[in-house]
């Protein structure tokens, strides 16, 4: 078991959680190991239907572990080029987390900084308490950045502003997180996991088909043209038509009751 990511399954929920609170979730090479496996072992579990990324203590996660990484500094014996393809490999969590057919959602309980900051982008929502924060803060240790932050704060804020942040790595608290559209919502502290838990509990009981199809119809629309997009809505909707879900949601609303979904 790899204790430095813990994985808890419950309602269709699937809870994945930093846990190196000494060290404020610093990643290390077996927790994004761990992660990308979990991601794509969840990405194609049929009783899964959301998942939470969360960290232990008082950090979400603080990104790549300083003290290891000034360790071992010059010490490799790979090229270059091996340890860009091992880096590369590694950030596949994020396009798992942004590209994954189930909606996921950073819970944020404290700061999320440098890679931390940009796992918490690449989730489809990020639900923060009020001490929540968050910095790109690659600039103050001398690096440009990874696992996408760049691509995902510039989705979200635009080209300026996202190189504001990155070259000043400026921290930026909740109530600037929310104004910016950086979190979906701010809750007290003591009420994260409860609103957190609500809304993943929502999205595992819904129409998982249709969520799939809408995630696929953003993806398009991030990088292509109107017309592939249009293409992409037309499928997705024949797609979501056909399936047991719908004619559900249909029976439902002429019966005046909540539709109960099956994710078929």
């Amino acid at each position: 078991m790899n204790e430095e990511l813990l994985l808890e399954v419950e309602d269709g929920i699937a809870t994945l959680t930093f846990n190196r609170p000494e060290r404020l979730n610093a990643l290390t090479r077996t927790m994004l190991s761990g992660l990308h496996t979990h991601l794509t072992a969840l990405a194609g579990d049929p009783e899964i239907g959301c998942i939470v990324l969360t960290g232990n203590g008082r950090a979400f996660c603080s990104g790549g572990d300083v003290r290891v990484q000034a360790a071992v500094a010059g010490k490799s014996e790979q090229s270059p080029e091996q340890r860009t393809d091992q880096l590369r490999a590694s950030m596949e969590a994020s396009r798992l987390l942004h590209d994954m057919p189930k909606p996921t959602i950073a819970m944020l309980n404290g700061v999320a900084a440098g890679a931390g900051m940009s796992l918490a982008l690449a989730c489809d929502l990020r639900i923060a308490g009020e001490s929540a924060r968050m910095t790109t803060a690659f600039a103050k240790v001398g690096l440009s950045g990874d696992y996408g932050g760049t691509y995902f704060l510039t989705q979200l804020v635009g080209p300026a502003k996202a190189r504001e942040l990155y070259l000043t790595a400026e921290m930026l608290d909740a109530s600037r997180l929310l104004a910016m559209g950086l979190v979906s919502r701010v809750v007290p502290d003591t009420a994260l996991v409860a609103e957190t838990m609500k809304l993943a509990g929502t999205f595992a009981a819904g129409p998982r088909i249709a969520y799939r199809y809408i995630k696929r119809n953003i993806k398009v629309a991030e990088a292509d043209t109107l017309s592939d997009a249009l293409d992409s809505e037309a499928f997705g909707m024949l797609r979501c038509r056909e399936s047991a879900d719908h004619a559900e949601a249909a029976r439902a609303f002429v019966e005046k009751r909540p539709p109960v979904f099956t994710g078929r």
